[in-house]
């Protein structure tokens, strides 16, 4: 019976991941993000900075907020004029995840796996995937445990950068 019992799990598992799919958000409700929940909705999605969803069955499990820039920010304050410069310049180079939540287990590692390869796919000019991350140990497990390798430790945020590993013809 929990031999049964784990498979099945094992089973819906893969079938979840399987069936996620990654969705650029307009709307979100920012009360729910854990991280930044004082960054209005209007800072997300303006100067080419994007939401993206990882949706499954009509629902979305996990949500992760991106900017753009050429420089890795240290501060929010930083990151909101790196990318709006950057995106005014047309010379994004870096693609910068400041929050990412989680409604389902799993679905916060599922999710940037998804925007690292969607990166790879469709977003040649983007050669680094570098976080602004606050200075927590969640954060810093989660990234660590995710395959990321810490950077740089700031005064109010710590920075962790995903490889991106485009195959070369």
């Amino acid at each position: 019976m929990e031999i049964k019992s784990f498979k099945d799990r094992v089973d819906n598992f893969f079938k979840w991941v399987k069936g996620t799919e990654l969705v650029l958000l307009k709307d979100i409700n920012v009360d729910e993000d854990p991280v930044r929940p004082h960054l209005d909705l209007n800072f997300r999605t303006s100067y080419g900075r994007q939401i993206y969803g990882l949706a499954y069955d009509n629902n979305i499990e996990g949500i992760v907020c991106v900017a753009m820039t050429d420089e890795i920010p240290h501060t929010e304050k930083e990151l909101e004029l790196m990318s709006k410069n950057s995106y005014l310049e047309e010379n994004s180079t870096i693609m910068i995840p400041y929050t990412v939540w989680s409604r389902k287990r799993g679905a916060g590692k599922e999710i940037m796996k998804k925007v690292i390869n969607h990166t790879i796919k469709n977003m040649p000019n983007i050669g680094k995937i570098v976080t602004l991350s606050p200075l927590t140990p969640m954060a810093t497990h989660y990234h660590i445990r995710n395959g990321a390798q810490l950077i740089s430790i700031n005064s109010e945020t710590q920075n962790f950068e995903y490889k991106l590993n485009r195959k070369q013809d």
